[in-house]
């Protein structure tokens, strides 16, 4: 009865509120006005976070991604390329082979950790549970992979590759893959470290990990202030990147389909926000398990439709495959190609919340700190399959279809509503209904990013403000709002801002992940030492 009331009063609010979003999206100056006073006030903060570093003559490369990178390549070599060498198991995992290894013991913790018994002390609450836990490993996946999933698979690799060329697919495929080390190593320390509540709420993510885990090399001040920077990180980029910018491009792309600026839904934004923020209202309410259910049967559904989709373009196109495979390789190693992989793909889609994977943000590990194990490193290595799924393979076939229907040589693109219009088109030379199917698609994607970042941005608000129900409904209220703003109003500079806070997260996140490595080898070699028991069985 009151979870039914607290609904009520959430979606009263969105719709009390959506008349502010009216009056914004009428007076086209207003927003204009915000834009510039608060592009003013925070542009020192989006420059410093995207610091760069020339190369080249025209070309540089933002600090923030030779972090990513270099972390990415360390923790590769470091797990002993567990890419490539645990990819079977990982799928192992998700088919669900190992999971009568969940005994209900508890995740082992190291020594140095304040534990009772060898238990975590907040875990040992829901010990003797079959798999203490909130959700499945496929379920975690699906829900993490929800929102890296999104517009910048469609729009993003349309502009990456109209930046630096077919080649940039190529070191869009090699992001991906070392990626997968660094989803790994944050993954499996969201489990490690994670808290259960005393209904059963997983609490888990870089917050919980950074303070913990460095209290436990002695270094408890810096966790502290690293975990507490990191979840305002967060905070305002769930009401930004998660949400705002999705809202407002699924909207601009939705308006364009049915006619653009004579679309019968043109300049109703607030309407179309308003409908997404019930939506997204009504299953952020349930938490997690309310969101993995959605996100469970959504996300592979619409992969599906689009991998089918891609394969059709492709075999139509068969005899121009080769050719394309050939221009990737050959302008791979070029000056253009290697701006346009690195930074098209890899800055403008982690700018544009969540083009690629996150690897390094520590985003995904939140969700995946909810799933049901015993062993820290199982989730691990289902994590790392997020990057492949979400990089290798859709936004790899993305840029094959592109590519081979000559879309990408219609020059530079500047912003994503063009880049998912490119996209829409090369899949509607074979298709001419697809980019009907797209906008559905693109719908879906920003709802089911939007659900994720929710979970995210709430995991970092309790970690800050406490976890009654009270301060849980004031966030998700707030954030539902932010959804009717987004698909109202056009403000660039709170975009960039909250994007940059996106990154921002990487700084303390990719130092606790340094620090804190040895911990993951531990737990890596613990559960390959239990599968192995299993097999010889």
């Amino acid at each position: 009865m009151k979870n039914k009331m607290t609904k009520k009063i959430l979606l009263s609010l969105i719709t009390l509120l959506a008349p502010l979003a009216i009056f914004a999206q009428q007076e086209q100056g207003i927003d204009q006005k915000i834009d510039q006073i608060f592009g003013n006030l925070t542009g020192w903060f989006v420059n410093l976070v995207f610091t760069s570093i020339p190369i080249s003559e025209g070309i540089s490369i933002p600090i923030v991604l030779i972090i990513l990178l270099v972390g990415a390549v360390y923790f590769t070599v470091y797990f002993g390329f567990i890419n490539f060498t645990k990819f079977g198991t990982a799928i192992n995992v998700v088919r669900g082979k190992y999971d009568d290894l969940e005994t209900g013991g508890g995740v082992d913790v190291s020594p140095d950790i304040t534990t009772d018994r060898g238990d975590l002390l907040d875990t040992i609450r829901v010990e003797g549970e079959h798999g203490h836990g909130e959700v499945s490993h496929f379920q975690a996946l699906t829900a993490a992979l929800s929102g890296t999933v999104g517009l910048g698979n469609i729009a993003g690799v349309a502009i990456a590759i109209s930046i630096g060329g077919a080649g940039a697919t190529f070191w869009m495929i090699l992001a991906g893959l070392i990626g997968m080390a660094s989803k790994f190593t944050e993954c499996t320390l969201g489990v490690k470290f994670r808290e259960i509540g005393p209904d059963g709420t997983v609490y888990g993510g870089p917050m919980y990990y950074l303070k913990k885990g460095l209290a436990a090399k002695g270094m408890a001040g810096l966790g502290k202030v690293f975990a507490a920077f990191f979840a305002v990180m967060c905070i305002g980029g769930s009401f930004g990147g998660g949400n705002m910018f999705q809202a407002n491009q699924a909207f601009q792309l939705f308006q364009h389909v049915t006619g653009g600026e004579e679309s019968f839904i043109a300049g109703m934004g607030w309407l179309f926000g308003l409908i997404m923020a019930v939506c997204v209202g009504i299953v952020i309410i349930g938490g997690i398990k309310s969101i993995a259910k959605v996100t469970d049967k959504v996300v592979p559904a619409m992969v599906l439709v689009y991998v089918i989709a891609a394969l059709i373009v492709l075999v139509v196109n068969a005899g121009a495959i080769p050719a394309a495979i050939g221009e990737i390789f050959t302008g791979a190693f070029g000056t253009t190609s290697i701006a346009g992989g690195f930074i098209g793909v890899l800055v403008q889609g982690f700018q544009r919340a969540a083009f690629s994977n996150e690897a390094g943000i520590g985003s995904a590990s939140i969700a995946h700190s909810a799933v049901k194990t015993d062993y820290a490193a199982s989730e691990g290595l289902v994590a790392l399959l997020e990057p492949f799924i979400d990089t290798v393979v859709i936004c790899t076939m993305t840029a094959l279809v592109i590519i081979v229907t000559g879309a990408h040589n219609a020059g530079a693109i500047a912003g994503y509503s063009q880049g998912a219009i490119v996209t829409a088109n090369s899949f509607g030379s074979v298709m001419s209904f697809f980019p009907y199917i797209l906008t559905l698609a693109v719908v879906l994607f920003a709802f089911s990013t939007m659900i994720s970042w929710s979970y995210y941005g709430y995991q970092a608000w309790s970690y800050l403000f406490g976890r009654s129900k009270p301060v849980e409904y004031v966030y998700k209220t707030i954030f539902c709002i932010f959804v009717v703003i987004g698909s109202a109003a056009s403000l660039g500079s709170v975009i960039s801002f909250s994007d940059a806070m996106i990154f921002a997260m990487m700084f303390p996140n990719m130092i606790g992940l340094f620090l804190l490595a040895p911990y993951v080898k531990e737990e890596l070699a613990k559960y390959m030492s239990a599968i192995k028991k299993h097999e010889s069985s």
